[in-house]
This record gives structure tokens, C-alpha cells and sequence, in this order.
């Protein structure tokens, strides 16, 4: 108790300091921060990983709380994607399909306004690119107010389905509760959702608390369909699935299908259109189309030059491994609520490490299951996905391609160090 106390008070600390460090002295001393921030919680987790007392539990959800009011009404600092969330509930109160419009558009000036409109990111030239779930979400909570607090505010909110999620699962698995310290006080969700507002927050949340219907209720169909809904809002969620999936069950897919077609029937009034930004400009912008997005095609051209056809190659052997690896987690015959974690945890690291853009929030969706499975490469992906932000423009800071090197190099040597770890010796081998 003493230990997590002063941990808590150390984070706290830190957290107050990110945003004054960012404005003064640029990224490097807020990474700074929050590097020491994600080492602080990684021994926050150390110490209370045999706790299974009331007295912890209270004391580690007491600071997760502190530690997201302090940043909670400090304007965002590291993006300005909550404002479009503003805006999307707004239109859709007007009586506007979201999906319809850029927000330039002279059809919605009259919605205009000085606070959300003008920061607006892509306003002259993207649709939204948020899925219908996230669509409901941002409409209803703006019916409360159209602030970017009330959007955090609410995010939050979500964050507490997560925390309870992993505590069910967490006593499901039969390990302290205490491990929920992992989430509630890493620096990734109290940045991301708590000062950033980022969504995913609530992705994160309908994931994690299908997955509790289906591991720790047993109610399948019911859990696939929140899952679904989480997929909704980002659909890094469907990674879910294979590994809940049972052999030759058809009820799975026709729930999924019926709910993503529920969900986007009363948008299709633009028809193709309710893809949004993410089929008209999402994947050059971020040089998907070309390869350009990933690091290992990166590497590779850099060694031995492009070729044709070499960013098609790329993306066809990356989902090929995530299809084996789905595969075998929904063909596992020794399946139990801890080996089904495991294989949610290793589709979305090796997702995230293939293809994601280099975005830290869209690790998010892992931070959960450092509690739930822990592991280096977890940590090393959503602690050191600091080191990737280029907020300050002008500062002094390490190159990028230098940045993204050392934190794919640290992601790449924690998967061998933990392979290696439990690897079978000779003896073990043998027997």
C-alpha cells in the first residue's frame, strides 16, 4: 500500500507536469514524461500483481480517477479529432447525414460556429470517417452539450465499462485484482481519453465487455454482438472474434452481418458514401496505398530498393499471417478463458505491428490485456508509441525515421526476448 501510494503520488505528479513541459519545452520533455510515466505504472503493476484486497482495488482505482481529472480539462494536447466528434453530433441534430457533407460546405454554415468549426481538422476536403455506432455516440452525448469536455467527460465514462470488463475477467482467470492497476494508471488511456478524447475509448470499452459476456457469463451470442458494436465505432475490434469463434457456428457471422447492416441503414441515403474519408482519401493520406505507412516495407526498401508490386506483396503476406494466427485460435481445441486472451492479445500486437499507422491511440485497444496476459511487447507498443508525436512544430527532436526505428527495433526485440522466455529447454523438449 505504501509502495502503490507512492507510485500513484509520482504519476500524479507527472501527469500535472505533461502539459506545461509540451508547451515550454516541446515533445521531448512530454515523451520524457510520459516514458517515465509508463515505467512507473509497469512497477505499479509489479506490486500489486498478488493483491487481491478490497483496500488496493480502492486505492488503484482511486488514483486512475485522480489521474484523469487532472488532465480532463486541459485543452487536447496531442490531437484535435475530438472537435470532428463536436461537429458530427451536431449535423446529425440538424437533421444532416454526417456522411454527407465536409464540414466547409456551404450547405452547413449555418451550423457553424467559434469554438468547434475552426479547429476542425481535414474540414475542407474529408467526410467524417467514423463508423454509425460512433455516429449514435457522438449525437447523444452531444444532445448534453456540444463541448469537447462533455466529450471527454463521457469518454471516461466508457472507461469504467472497460475497468469493470477486467476485473470481471481478471477473477474469471482467477488472478489478484490488483493487476487492473496495468490500465488505471497507464499514461496511454489517461492521455488519449482523458485529455485527447480520443473515441476508441469506447471501442475499447464494447470489446472488452463482449468479451466478458462470452469468457465470464458463457452468453456467446450475446458478447459477439457487443463486440460487433465496439467494431462499429473502429474495427480493430473484429480482431475479437476468431478467437471467441467456435468451429462451424454460423450463428457468429449472421449476428455480425445483421448488426453492421442495422447499424448502417439509416445512413445510406449517400450509398457508398457511408465509408466516409476511409474510402475517399484515408488510405493515400496515410501512404497505405503505397506502402510508405510501414515499417518493414520501409526496411526492406531501403535494403534492396522498391520493386512493383512489392506494397500489394506486403499487404498479402501480412494477411496472411493474421488469417493463420485467426485460424488457429478459432480451431484451438484446448481453448480456455486465459488461451483466448492470449490469442486476442497476439492478433492485435502483430495487427498493430504490420499495419497500423503510426498513431499511439490506436494502441489503446492492447492496453486492457497488459492486466489480462501482461507481457514486454504490450508494454513496449503502448508505452513507447509516445516516442512517435510530432506535436510542437519547430522544436529540436530526433528525426522520425530515427523515432520509428528504435520504437519498432524495442517492439521487435521484446517478441524475441518473450518467445525465448517460454520456449521449452532441452529437457522440457524431451519430455
Amino acid at each position: 500500500m505504501i509502495g502503490l501510494t507512492a507510485l500513484g503520488l509520482a504519476l500524479c505528479g507527472l501527469a500535472a507536469l505533461g502539459a506545461p513541459a509540451l508547451r515550454a519545452s516541446g515533445d521531448n520533455a512530454f515523451c520524457a514524461l510520459a516514458l517515465a510515466s509508463g515505467g512507473l505504472a509497469a512497477w505499479a503493476t509489479h506490486l500489486a500483481g498478488e493483491s487481491r484486497g478490497r483496500r488496493t482495488l480502492a486505492l488503484i482505482l482511486g488514483f486512475g480517477l485522480l489521474l484523469r481529472l487532472i488532465v480532463l480539462p486541459v485543452e487536447p494536447l496531442l490531437s484535435d479529432d475530438i472537435f470532428r466528434y463536436v461537429w458530427d453530433g451536431r449535423v446529425q441534430a440538424a437533421g444532416v447525414n454526417p456522411y454527407r457533407y465536409v464540414p466547409a460546405d456551404p450547405a452547413l454554415a449555418g451550423l457553424r460556429d467559434a469554438a468547434i468549426f475552426p479547429r476542425i481538422n481535414r474540414a475542407d476536403y474529408a467526410v467524417t470517417i467514423y463508423p454509425p455506432v460512433a455516429q449514435l455516440f457522438f449525437f447523444l452525448v452531444t444532445r448534453l452539450s456540444e463541448s469537447a469536455l462533455a466529450m471527454k467527460a463521457a469518454l471516461v465514462a466508457c472507461e469504467a465499462v472497460t475497468v469493470a470488463a477486467v476485473i470481471g475477467l481478471l477473477r474469471r482467470l482467477e488472478k489478484p485484482t490488483g493487476r487492473v492497476v496495468a490500465y488505471a494508471w497507464h499514461p496511454l488511456p489517461v492521455w488519449e481519453v482523458a485529455n485527447n478524447g480520443h473515441v476508441d475509448a469506447l471501442m475499447v470499452a464494447l470489446t472488452m465487455a463482449g468479451i466478458w459476456l462470452v469468457l465470464a457469463r458463457g452468453r456467446m451470442l450475446w458478447g459477439v454482438a457487443i463486440v460487433t458494436l465496439g467494431a462499429l465505432v473502429k474495427p480493430f475490434a473484429l480482431l475479437a472474434l476468431p478467437p471467441l469463434w467456435k468451429p462451424f457456428d454460423w450463428r457468429m457471422p449472421l449476428v455480425v452481418a445483421a448488426i453492421a447492416a442495422l447499424a448502417y441503414a439509416p445512413y445510406l441515403s449517400v450509398g457508398t458514401g457511408v465509408l466516409g474519408f476511409l474510402g475517399s482519401g484515408y488510405l493515400a493520406e496515410e501512404r497505405i496505398d503505397t506502402g510508405g505507412g510501414f515499417w518493414l516495407l520501409t526496411i526492406w526498401r531501403a535494403l534492396f530498393g522498391p520493386s512493383p508490386g512489392d506494397t500489394s506483396a506486403y499487404l498479402a503476406l501480412s494477411l496472411l499471417v493474421l488469417a493463420g494466427l485467426a485460424l488457429r485460435a478459432g480451431f484451438r481445441r484446448d481453448r480456455t478463458a486465459a488461451s483466448t486472451l492470449a490469442d486476442i492479445n497476439r492478433l492485435l500486437l502483430v495487427f498493430l505491428f504490420l499495419l497500423s499507422p503510426d498513431y499511439p491511440w490506436y494502441f489503446l485497444m492492447t492496453v486492457p490485456f497488459l492486466a489480462l496476459v501482461g507481457g514486454a511487447p504490450g508494454w513496449v507498443l503502448t508505452v513507447g508509441g509516445f516516442m512517435l508525436y510530432d506535436v510542437v512544430t519547430g522544436d529540436p527532436q530526433i528525426p522520425f525515421y530515427l523515432r520509428d526505428a528504435a520504437f519498432n527495433g524495442l517492439f521487435l526485440a521484446a517478441a524475441a526476448f518473450t518467445r525465448l522466455r517460454r520456449s521449452p529447454g532441452p529437457a522440457e523438449a524431451r519430455t
